[in-house]
C-alpha cells in the first residue's frame, strides 16, 4: 500500500484505489507468515468482492446503456462481454509467453464453461431455495443464439486447423474477424433485421 515511486505507477494506483483499499482493509495478507493461516478467509472474502463489484458492474453498465438508449442485451454482447475477458486476456497472455500456449487456450475455454455450469446455476439454485419459485429466463430466439454459438465453434475450430494449429497474425486477425461477425449477427437479431423462424 506505499506510495508509487513514479507517475505511471502513481497513476495506476489511483485507479485502482477504490477496489484496492476495502479489499486492503477487509481481507488478510496472506503473503506473511501469519496471514498464511488465514487463507481460507482471504479466499471466501475475495469470491464475496468479486459478487459484490460483479453486481456493481452489472448494474452501472444497465443504468449506461439505459442513460444512452442501448438495450442490456447490446451492452453484454459488446461492453459486459469484453469487460469480463480482458483478466482471462491477460493471464492467458502471461502463460503463453512462458510456453504454456495450452495452458491459455484451455483457460480461455474453461472460464467460458465454468460461467455457464457453475456461474449461472449456483445464483439460480439459491434464488429458486429462497424464494420458492423459478427464474423466469427470456428464451426467445434462444434456438437462435445457440446455433449461432455453435456455428462460431465450429468456425473457429477449422480456422485454427486451417494455420496449422498455430497461433499466428493470421489466426489473430481471423479470430477478430469472426467476433465481429459474431457480434453483428446477434445485433441484427437484437434490433429484429434478422427473424429467427423457432
Amino acid at each position: 500500500m506505499a506510495w508509487p515511486d513514479t507517475a505511471r505507477k502513481r497513476l495506476t494506483y489511483i485507479l485502482v484505489a477504490p477496489l484496492l483499499i476495502p479489499m486492503w482493509l477487509t481481507l488478510p495478507d496472506t503473503r506473511t507468515p501469519k496471514g498464511k493461516k488465514l487463507f481460507p478467509i482471504t479466499f471466501i472474502g475475495s469470491i464475496l468482492w468479486i459478487a459484490a463489484f460483479s453486481y456493481l458492474m452489472v448494474w452501472w453498465a444497465n443504468v449506461a446503456g439505459d442513460t444512452a438508449r442501448i438495450p442490456p442485451e447490446v451492452m453484454g454482447l459488446t461492453f459486459l462481454a469484453a469487460g469480463t475477458s480482458i483478466p482471462d486476456l491477460i493471464t492467458s497472455v502471461i502463460v503463453a509467453r512462458k510456453g504454456f500456449g495450452d495452458m491459455a487456450v484451455s483457460s480461455s475455454v474453461g472460464s467460458n464453461i465454468f460461467d455457464v455450469t457453475v456461474g449461472l446455476p449456483i445464483p439460480w439454485l439459491l434464488y429458486g431455495i429462497i424464494y420458492d419459485a423459478p427464474v423466469e429466463v427470456n428464451s426467445v430466439g434462444m434456438v437462435c443464439s445457440i446455433t449461432i454459438l455453435f456455428m462460431m465453434l465450429l468456425f473457429v475450430v477449422m480456422s485454427i486447423a486451417c494455420f496449422r494449429w498455430r497461433m499466428n497474425k493470421g489466426l489473430g486477425f481471423t479470430m477478430f474477424l469472426l467476433y465481429f461477425v459474431f457480434v453483428a449477427v446477434s445485433l441484427m437479431f437484437e434490433y429484429d433485421v434478422i427473424t429467427c423462424p423457432v
